[in-house]
């Protein structure tokens, strides 16, 4: 394979990940935060897990407690932290509306993850087996196959995050047999295995 035809391979596999992204992104548009929180396009805070030391004195303020607004008279001396603790009821409603948003947004981001996922899964193994199977110029082939590779792991991407250990351990072990048994088909079918 010359140095045109490396080219030739990797504009196909840019191309087809491209054609694959967009054509997934029109089918599954993305979700914007402001369709389900039209009045607030600022994203609800995530707890990092890291805790401010505060000093042991009594500060007001409102906190939420089971999707309604508490008033704390002696509350964290930290104050109000617009996450969880607000300094008037009003603030502290907003922020039950903007946690109630963001969970909308979050379970419609899953559920659009879920089905690019499912899309992008056998989109994926069809363009790697079409750049395998069909195409008689190696570097064609070659950069079909490699972009039916970005498919998969765009797809798996998306719904990576959500997804347990042992469902990543099971998808990936399935797309490792499906690789490996279509390389030994691929090389059996135009005699490329070394027979001993």
């Amino acid at each position: 394979m010359n140095l045109k035809n490396v080219i030739l391979g990797i504009a196909i596999m840019i191309l087809t990940i491209f054609v694959a992204f967009y054509g997934i992104n029109t089918v599954f548009p993305k979700s914007a935060y402001e369709d389900f929180c039209p009045n607030y396009a600022k994203p609800y805070p995530i707890d990092t897990g890291t805790r401010e030391v505060c000093p042991a004195v009594c500060v007001p303020v409102y906190k939420i407690d089971r999707d309604q607004c508490v008033y704390d008279e002696c509350g964290s001396g930290c104050g109000p932290d617009s996450s969880s603790t607000f300094e008037t009821l009003n603030e502290c409603e907003q922020g039950i509306y903007d946690f109630k948003c963001y969970e909308r947004y979050d379970s419609a981001s899953k559920d659009r993850a879920r089905k690019v996922f499912f899309l992008a899964l056998p989109l994926g193994i069809l363009i790697i087996a079409i750049g395998a199977f069909a195409f008689g110029l190696e570097y064609v082939g070659a950069g079909l196959m490699a972009g039916g590779v970005g498919t998969l792991i765009y797809g798996s991407g998306a719904y990576w995050p959500y997804t347990e250990n042992w469902i990543r351990f099971s998808l990936s072990l399935l797309g490792l047999v499906i690789l490996v048994w279509l390389t030994y088909f691929f090389n059996k079918r135009f005699g490329k295995i070394k027979k001993r």
